[in-house]
């Protein structure tokens, strides 16, 4: 299915500014934040996809010129095929392409230095595990630790990953010799072609257990229940995740693969942010706005007083300094930001009429006098 216009997304044209971008794509991801009772998790992601091209120059550009193929899009013409994908530096800890023995991957193994020994590599890695953690809003601004249960492939308890019933040892494995590989024929377009492959008996380590641990069969592995302890760092957002090297799940002789947290943050009830900055509104009557007042404005700070000058126009802004979101590494903290909404009154008393038209009048007056 291909993809809808960003511009489209957000509500905006062609033409719009960074600023309108902004304020758009703040609207629509308030709309369809998934925490909302009426949200939309599909458009929330659409949405954020939008924005991240369009508020880059350089990608926004390449955008308009080629489309969703100029930003590694899917949707056809142009552009770089593989653009978006790890190859992990073939073999590393990126993406892996498991090919199956005796096709592309024994072929593309031999042409970059790889073979059998580089598929018994990148088998020796544990799997990498993704999960999610939702967040309150204040948790996000401040930072936390959350406890984790994650059931997962770990190191054995019994055997601690030596495949071997405790107490005996390994052996050679009969079927490649100790070698970690067997021969294999291919039929290929270039003809039969012998290359070793990775010894399936032994999985290319060339010893196979002389008695298999009675708990993991001699798999070196188990399932099981882990608790881990994640720190959420200050000032983190919605849609950032946390990597955790080497948390994932185990294999036996080699590393563990990671561990990716992706993190969501409810929506709160009154407050938005835009990066460092908290934004949130209060509501005065026309008269405190004409004559001057001092309210009560909640921040994640707790309650402070706020003084509202006299003259002050619905749609006006005060800064509060230090109540916004920690700037991560640093001490300092971004702006709360207070909209200040003028209530007019729709039902008003006969002594209330004439008090405003006394007032109406004496302007008038003043103008000619």
């Amino acid at each position: 299915m291909s993809k809808r216009d960003y511009y489209e997304v957000l509500g905006v044209d062609k033409a719009a500014s960074e600023d309108e971008i902004k304020k758009a794509f703040r609207k629509a991801a308030i709309k369809h934040h998934p925490d909302k009772q009426d949200g939309d998790e599909a458009k929330f992601k659409e949405v954020n996809e939008a924005y991240e091209v369009l508020k880059d120059k350089q990608k926004r550009q390449r955008y308009d010129q080629f489309g969703h193929a100029g930003v590694g899009g899917n949707s056809g013409g142009g552009g770089n095929p593989f653009e978006g994908f790890d190859f992990g530096g073939f073999g590393g800890q990126g993406a892996h392409f498991d090919f199956g023995d005796g096709g592309l991957g024994d072929i593309f193994g031999q042409f970059f230095g790889g073979g059998a020994q580089g598929s018994s590599r990148r088998a020796r890695r544990g799997n990498d595990v993704e999960t999610s953690i939702k967040l309150d809003f204040e948790d996000a601004v401040f930072g936390v630790e959350k406890k984790l249960s994650l059931d997962m492939i770990d190191e054995c308890s019994h055997c601690h990953g030596e495949r071997a019933e405790p107490g005996h040892s390994m052996k050679s494995c009969d079927t490649c010799k100790g070698s970690g590989q067997i021969p294999k024929v291919m039929n290929t377009m270039f003809g039969q072609i012998q290359q070793a492959v990775v010894c399936h008996t032994c999985d290319g380590r060339g010893k196979v257990p002389e008695m298999a641990c009675s708990v993991c069969h001699g798999a070196g592995t188990q399932r099981r229940k882990q608790s881990i302890t994640v720190k959420i760092p200050a000032g983190i957002d919605d849609g950032a995740t946390i990597r955790l090297r080497e948390r994932g799940e185990a294999v036996a002789g080699g590393a563990k693969g990671d561990l990716y947290v992706h993190i969501r943050v409810k929506a709160h009830k009154k407050f938005t942010r835009e990066g460092d900055i908290i934004l949130s509104e209060e509501t005065i009557s026309m008269v405190d706005a004409a004559l001057g007042t001092e309210i009560e404005v909640e921040t994640v700070d707790g309650k402070i007083r706020m003084k509202v000058p006299a003259g002050t126009q619905s749609g006006t802004d005060f800064k509060l300094s230090g109540h916004g979101v920690p700037h991560p590494g640093r001490e300092t903290r971004g702006p709360h930001i207070v909209g200040i909404l003028v209530e007019t009154p729709t039902k008003l008393s006969k002594k209330q009429k004439e008090l405003l038209e006394q007032f109406k009048s004496s302007k008038k007056r003043s103008l000619f006098s």
